[in-house]
């Protein structure tokens, strides 16, 4: 709602003495060109230029815009940003405190501002997804006649969690996870400016590093961690924060890996050859470590699936898909959940069965390709559809297996050059010994010799 007499005297004494406001509230851009990250959404022309008044526009007004993102990305920055900016009428709602009756007197408000004074009305809403269906929906009218531009922030997936019809009257902006980069360069503002710390403490490379791990390209958990920490360091009288004040203050000891050497990959394949051994608690482990390293969620979720078919294949047909899903879920829903869809995958994966037979089978009939193996196609396997293929020969003795009672012709498939080749040996562990019965059937009904 709209700030009354006490709220907008707060941020008028907010504004004037930001000293008591979090060091994430103090530095908070005050124009777009001061915001890090999100560049793919701040180029001229874009939306939300155009919300702060950026161009002329014409008779084409400002988009409502859906803002979807990870915490601490700049969704409700963004917003700030556009309400300092722009001279239009702005008005802050949170979906979790507010519902239809306050999003109506917004509207109405709106509608007497836009007749009476002709002053267009920004309504920023937090946390939309929490609102219901019908809360949704009494927002329709509004944006469609645009008595209000909507800028709406979320944290879930809004093809789940926002209605169609006013997904379809906006515009869906994606904001990323901050990156490493674009933190650092936070930190150092927070550390010099006069709205910051001043030049109070400065912040070595270890604890600087350490830092953005445990941010995870969150901007306000980085802003908030240098606070508590260099008030630390500043009651202990320290010029600087150092690792262990950093480490005592946010409770969280740092975690010896470099993301981009070493450790990135050591660890990652000690994960997968701990899966491939069954340990389930050492690949726990090794887990735990990349996820408290600040690792990619997506770069875990990728060698769950490599794993899937590289270590397990057929012994567990269901490997694969959990593996999978885990990553579709990741992308989805990022950190800190995450964590519990990989631990489900992990846990999976080490407790399965195992097979290479999938990964040894490819990689021999890829080195007989390699080494000319290949020969012509069969002539009754070959196309037949064409005008002629007939007197070629073509498709000419073919053998339907589903007009047989078994489903299976005893006819030759592979080129000659490797007929008698077997490249799929399977194990007998799990669900593969079935397969392994299969393989041995098919291959005495089509005829096939022992190599």
């Amino acid at each position: 709602m709209e700030p009354d007499l006490f709220t907008a005297a707060a941020e008028e004494r907010q504004e004037k003495d930001p000293a008591g406001s979090p060091l994430a509230v103090r530095m908070r851009p005050r124009t777009l060109d001061e915001v890090v990250g999100q560049q793919h959404l701040l180029k001229p022309g874009s939306p939300l230029r155009r919300l702060v008044g950026e161009g002329s526009g014409g008779p084409a007004g400002p988009s409502s815009v859906i803002l979807w993102g990870p915490p601490g990305t700049g969704k409700t920055t963004l917003a700030y940003v556009v309400s300092k900016a722009t001279n239009k009428r702005f008005v802050e709602l949170s979906a979790i405190t507010a519902g239809v009756k306050e999003v109506r007197a917004v509207i109405d408000g709106a509608r007497r501002a836009t007749g009476g004074f002709g002053k267009e009305t920004v309504l920023f809403l937090d946390e939309i997804h929490r609102f219901s269906k019908a809360q949704q929906d009494s927002l329709l009218p509004a944006v469609e006649n645009r008595w209000v531009t909507l800028i709406a922030a979320t944290t879930e997936n809004p093809y789940f969690s926002i209605i169609s019809p006013l997904l379809s009257r906006s515009l869906l902006l994606t904001l990323e996870p901050l990156s490493d980069d674009d933190l650092r360069g936070l930190l150092k503002r927070a550390l010099s400016d006069e709205r910051g710390l001043k030049d109070a403490v400065t912040l070595p490379e270890d604890t600087e590093d350490h830092l953005l791990r445990i941010a995870g390209g969150d901007a306000r958990r980085a802003l908030t961690a240098l606070e508590a920490a260099a008030g630390a360091a500043l009651d202990k009288g320290e010029p600087e924060v150092s690792l262990t004040t950093l480490e005592e203050t946010v409770d969280r000891a740092a975690v010896k890996y470099d993301r981009d050497g070493d450790q990135h990959y050591d660890v990652a394949s000690a994960l997968i050859k701990s899966i491939r051994g069954s340990d389930v608690d050492a690949a726990l482990h090794y887990l735990a470590r990349m996820i408290e390293a600040g690792e990619n969620p997506r770069f875990i979720a990728r060698r769950l699936m490599i794993s899937a078919s590289e270590d397990i294949g057929l012994a567990d047909p269901n490997a694969l898909p959990i593996a999978v899903a885990a990553a579709q879920a990741v992308a989805m829903i990022g950190f800190p959940e995450a964590a519990l869809t990989l631990s489900h995958a992990t846990i999976a994966l080490a407790l399965a069965p195992k097979s290479n037979a999938a990964t040894t089978a490819i990689g021999a009939a890829m080195e007989d390709v390699r080494k000319g193996l290949a020969g012509p196609v069969p002539p009754h396997l070959r196309d037949g559809h064409y005008k002629g293929a007939a007197k070629l020969g073509h498709a000419q003795g073919y053998v339907y297996p589903h007009d047989l009672p078994e489903g299976i012709a005893e006819q030759q498939y592979a080129p000659d050059a490797i007929k008698d080749r077997e490249y799929y040996e399977p194990t007998r562990h799990g669900a593969e010994a079935r397969y392994a019965d299969a393989v041995e059937w098919t291959r005495r009904h089509l005829g096939r010799k022992r190599s």
